[in-house]
């Protein structure tokens, strides 16, 4: 009997900006144009590479989503695994272009993929978090932390006293990235403004930034925090005029249309300062992504913050192209929102009944602005 042809089952793809490789309908592998690995499937788990060569995994579990990471030795023995599935690809009736970039794949290493980590801390400080439609941005750090970091349920930026890089240092960290990701960049289609709350800066020094980072990674759109207690204090002209510098989308993190749980949080700010800022960017003509917290108050406040939040989504200027996000609250650790839920006895949500009020909000929302993307942001799942 004739024996299968080599490349029976193999699927060789030269994309555009990445390449993907699938040995059979249980492995899939892709990778960036510079042949380091993006994220694969293997064994019912998905796993992310990020920049510092961290492997992110993520499997389900008797129905529940559980997430992990792999330590280093571990990673090496990924990543030794995908290059040798790799090197066994029947590549010789490929076309030339498939070729280069499974060539480009194997010559790395594991040792020179955990080498990544080096090469990211030199152009990078740690990035924190960031919005669900940004991980695959290129992330540029105009600022760290964030000009308020009082907000009792936020522990990102804890010891990062606010600040700001001059437009040369920015520069040299911005060419810093352009090495770091080389053809990679390629896959990468927008730019994110960090850290916190960037765009809280005035004119006078956002706007060298924004050109700097345009300049080095040229016609890609710009995205950024803001809050809305820093925001407003720019009117409809400036936020126009930062949209003709390349500003495309603004994520404000309104996390609830309740002003009594707003103050519980220590977040300055109301629904209806949340109506007028955005109805203020979208006057400008930008786009924006609304980020609600689901949980956060527990069962004190789990009513009236579901409906208050309705109320303010059905007042907002919302539009095809905008997004609302919906994130499942996780309770930092030793967190000011911890140490006064425990003082306070507030009992937070159980599973099944945080996962009702996610599907009841998105629902509503998808009701009230057919339009709008409406999508969960769980915190774990942030991998840059």
């Amino acid at each position: 009997m004739e024996s299968p042809p080599q490349h029976e089952g193999w699927i060789l793809s030269a994309r555009q900006r990445s390449t993907v490789i699938s040995p059979d309908r249980q492995s899939v592998y892709s990778f960036d144009l510079e042949g380091r690995p993006l994220s694969w499937f293997e064994e019912g788990r998905i796993h992310k590479r990020s920049l510092s060569s961290e492997i992110h995994i993520r499997e389900r579990v008797e129905g529940k989503k559980r997430f992990g990471k792999f330590r280093p030795e571990e990673a090496a023995r990924s990543f030794a695994r995908i290059l040798r599935r790799v090197a066994e690809a029947p590549c010789s009736e490929s076309d030339q272009e498939t070729r280069a970039r499974i060539t480009e794949i194997l010559r790395w290493t594991p040792e020179s993929l955990l080498g990544e980590q080096e090469r990211f801390r030199a152009a990078y400080s740690p990035v924190n978090i960031l919005p669900p439609d940004q991980y695959l941005s290129i992330v540029l750090q105009a600022t760290f932390g964030c000009s308020w970091n009082r907000c009792s349920f936020c522990s990102f930026y804890e010891d990062q006293p606010f600040r700001t890089r001059s437009p040369e240092t920015f520069r040299e960290h911005c060419l810093a990235v352009r090495e770091l990701l080389g053809r990679g960049a390629e896959l990468r289609q927008g730019i994110f403004l960090a850290s916190g709350n960037a765009l809280t800066l005035d004119d006078r020094r956002l706007l060298p930034l924004m050109r700097v980072a345009r300049e080095t990674f040229p016609d890609r759109p710009i995205s950024a925090f803001v809050d809305v207690f820093t925001g407003e204090r720019r009117e409809t002209h400036g936020w126009r005029m930062l949209r003709d510098e390349g500003l495309d989308r603004v994520h404000v993190g309104l996390e609830t249309g309740h002003d009594e749980l707003l103050r519980w949080l220590n977040k300055p700010g109301s629904a209806e300062e949340s109506l007028r800022f955005v109805s203020t960017l979208k006057a400008a003509g930008l786009k924006v992504a609304l980020i609600l917290m689901v949980g956060v108050g527990g069962r004190r406040y789990a009513e009236e913050h579901q409906a208050r939040t309705i109320s303010l989504l059905s007042r907002l200027p919302l539009e095809s192209g905008d997004r609302v996000y919906l994130s499942p609250f996780i309770e930092p650790k030793d967190s000011a929102y911890a140490q006064r839920a425990a003082g306070e006895g507030l009992r937070p949500l159980d599973s099944a009944e945080l996962e009702r009020r996610l599907v009841e909000l998105r629902d509503g929302i998808r009701d009230l602005r057919p339009g709008v993307t409406v999508a969960r942001y769980d915190l774990r799942e942030f991998v840059y």
